[in-house]
């Protein structure tokens, strides 16, 4: 022990520097519990850490019914350009200074996409020298972007980041599979199952795992309650970024200049009453509505991520840290059921239990999905979706994860001290589940996590 001791020190005393002015200190000396750290599982990085990937800003465009709503006659492009202008703009972020943007988005065709999302940065105020790319992982892409640019970060490969994410379903429709299909795919159960229709995988959850029509209206009267809410509140000013667009009449063709800043598909006097009429539309004796599924939206959002030495520099307030990120693969018949397994794998990921957890975002792709992964996990209904989800808000795919984010860190925020951790996850369409874990961004903690070595008198197990 004497010798290994002995080789530490020597170690450390030629890595002094010359100068007198830096000594070691008696106070300083070598002790098993200063070297435990080494040891594996010795103690879990918190907030202390100078290289957590932080959030410290997310926001949104206001979400609006595609086709008829107040983006349907927006660009894609110009649905982007606020949100990216905003990170710029509330931050007095240098915009050179970015890494990389990652947007998730869904529906256009890839490369199309990819351009003029380029173009909305230079739009934006971007310079051409920093780099943008997309991700499309369906409804999870918005998360997705957020993950990749807090894994680069973690990795060194830059220190500041933008995911962001972005759909316009009033362009760009969901369309059928294409009609020529691999004939392989007739051999495969769950390859074929990949081509399901979203509303039909909705009711094969309902049917495989009991979830009644009752269940899934009343969730979705409550998802539209609790939106109402929170918009007449004022909850969502902080995360909306208003956007000043046009509408174009359709008989006239006569153009109005309008500025959106709320979302437009809320039903505060949806009732249970109301939804019973309504038809299944996906199958004759089935139980998903069109009250009862996300609607088909219009929306953009933007999360800047940085090293938090990087946010301490620039004095930047911190809204979050990202903890941990896990995507996960299910059945694609019952895709609905990801969030159930996702979540667990995610909060396990950063070392928690579903009892640390404080909220949820839970994306509600269809109320049959959301009711049964809540009731699956166990989770406190007081704790999920407290500001209404996808029923009510909407879900443009490819923005959702990323809208999800400003969503619940805001909220957090709000309720301070007794709100430390949360999750978002959501459902993947050909049978996937991500989920993402969340640590407020004020809770700073002196090493409180750490942990002497108290089996062994062994600076380290390097010293074996």
């Amino acid at each position: 022990m004497e010798k290994a001791v002995n080789r530490q020190r020597v170690l450390l005393h030629h890595l002094q520097p010359s100068s007198s002015s830096y000594q070691i200190r008696e106070s300083a000396t070598l002790s098993p519990s200063i070297c435990a750290a080494g040891d594996l599982a010795a103690y879990q990085r918190t907030a202390a850490f100078g290289d957590d990937v932080v959030i410290v800003a997310a926001f949104r465009t206001a979400i609006c019914k595609s086709k008829r709503g107040g983006f349907k006659d927006t660009p894609a492009d110009d649905l982007l350009l606020p949100v990216l202008k905003a990170v710029i703009d509330k931050t007095n972020l240098n915009p050179s200074e970015v890494g990389d943007i990652v947007v998730g988005t869904v529906l256009a065709p890839g490369s199309l996409r990819a351009i003029e999302c380029r173009m909305a940065a230079f739009y934006a105020g971007f310079p051409d020298t920093v780099p943008l790319r997309t991700v499309n992982r369906q409804c999870s892409s918005g998360l997705q972007a957020v993950a990749d640019v807090a894994a680069a970060i973690k990795a060194g490969f830059y220190d500041i980041g933008i995911g962001a994410g972005l759909e316009s379903m009033s362009i760009d429709s969901i369309g059928a599979v294409k009609s020529k299909v691999n004939p392989k795919v007739d051999l495969f159960q769950q390859a074929r199952d990949c081509q399901l229709p979203m509303g039909i995988t909705s009711e094969n959850v309902a049917q495989r795992y009991g979830v009644t029509r009752q269940e899934q209206d009343h969730a979705a009267v409550e998802s539209h309650r609790r939106a109402a809410a929170a918009t007449a509140s004022g909850k969502f000013k902080d995360e909306i970024i208003p956007v000043s667009t046009k509408i174009v009449d359709s008989k006239t063709g006569e153009e109005k200049p309008v500025t959106i800043s709320v979302d437009d598909g809320i039903r505060p006097n949806a009732n249970v009453s109301d939804l019973a009429k309504l038809r299944p539309a996906f199958k004759k004796d089935g139980s998903t509505t069109a009250g009862n599924a996300s609607q088909v939206s219009d929306g953009a959002a933007a999360v800047l991520l940085m090293k938090r030495s990087v946010a301490i520099q620039k004095g930047l307030p911190i809204l979050g840290v990202f903890r941990s990120f896990s995507a996960v693969g299910v059945d694609p018949a019952v895709m609905g059921i990801g969030p159930a397994v996702a979540i667990p794998a995610a909060v396990k990921s950063a070392g928690l239990e579903l009892d640390d957890i404080d909220l949820f975002e839970v994306n509600e792709a269809f109320a049959s999905q959301f009711v049964y992964c809540r009731k699956k996990l166990g989770l406190d209904p007081e704790k999920v979706n407290v500001n209404g989800g996808a029923i009510a808000l909407g879900h443009p795919l490819g923005a959702t994860g990323a809208r999800c984010v400003a969503t619940l860190l805001n909220e957090m925020k709000r309720r301070g001290k007794d709100c430390r951790f949360g999750v978002i996850s959501m459902c993947i369409g050909s049978g996937m589940g991500a989920a993402a874990v969340f640590e407020r961004g004020d809770l700073v903690d002196e090493l409180c996590n750490a942990k002497t070595a108290a089996t062994t008198k062994l600076l380290s197990k390097d010293s074996l």
